[in-house]
């Protein structure tokens, strides 16, 4: 909802005309939930409310409310008997052209977790790519400010809001600027500095998720680290490495970040 909201606001700003669609009513078994945006211009569709016969039927719809042949309004769509679709439930959408006073009156919905992302190499990446769509406040932190890539994706876009890239020298010092039950993720490109990352983080000890790359050995010799630095074993426990869902073993960045998000996921439920 987060990156949706902005890339409204940008096509708000450059003039493009749009309809904004919205679930307003669902009942029963339906793919998307009341409050689902979809934002849809003459040539493009931004977010969706749930795809099949009614995400296509709305976007028809919308395009004729831009034509001047539809007039705004709410429909009322039951998905089996209307649709065709499978889901059982019922559906109702608003449509409404797509202004200032809506972009105002948009909902800003709280992020799902606050995550401190330490590491900006491939893997780092690969995991802030994968968070870029979704609703979540990040801080990306790194010592090396030439790790960071300029702009996100292919496009050449700039990285959204959400994505905020730290670098600082003394990266561990960081620790004490997230907010209580924050996320953390490390992954650096050196042990040592894992290792200082993480026992900030244990002796703060308020933490939701701590999520520290590596092997099972790595992790073994990083508690024997711990417990000689007299840190309580209930917080060692709460260490979760090797990060990502179990089951998953193929090491390419890309397949670990979707590993690890969903397993952000799964914590912040």
């Amino acid at each position: 909802m987060a990156a949706l909201r902005e890339e409204a606001a940008r096509w708000l700003q450059a003039g493009t005309a749009a309809v904004l669609v919205e679930v307003c009513e669902a009942r029963g078994s339906v793919p998307r939930g009341v409050g689902t945006r979809m934002l849809v211009s003459a040539t493009q569709a931004l977010g969706t409310i749930g795809g099949g016969h009614l995400e296509l039927n709305a976007i028809e719809r919308a395009r004729g409310m831009l034509s001047g042949n539809t007039a705004p309004r709410t429909v009322h769509y039951p998905l089996g008997p209307a649709l065709g679709q499978c889901c059982g439930g019922a559906v109702t959408l608003a449509f409404s052209h797509f202004d200032a006073e809506a972009a105002g009156a948009w909902p800003v919905a709280a992020p799902m977790f606050h995550l401190q992302l330490y590491g900006a190499g491939h893997v780092g990446r690969a995991i802030a790519w994968a968070l870029a769509p979704l609703n979540v406040s990040v801080d990306w932190i790194d010592e090396r400010d030439e790790e960071f890539p300029a702009n996100f994706g292919e496009s050449g876009a700039a990285w959204p809001a959400h994505i905020r890239k730290v670098c600082v020298d003394a990266v561990a010092g960081e620790v004490r600027d997230a907010p209580p039950g924050a996320f953390y993720l490390v992954l650096t490109h050196q042990h040592d500095l894992d290792l200082r990352i993480t026992e900030a983080i244990l002796r703060r000890g308020d933490f939701r998720y701590l999520g520290l790359i590596g092997s099972k050995t790595k992790k073994q010799r990083f508690v024997h680290r711990f417990e000689a630095l007299g840190i309580a074993a209930e917080r060692i426990a709460r260490i979760t490495c090797p990060i990502g869902v179990e089951g998953i073993t193929d090491k390419a960045p890309e397949v670990i970040a979707a590993s690890v998000v969903a397993q952000l996921l799964q914590r912040a439920a």
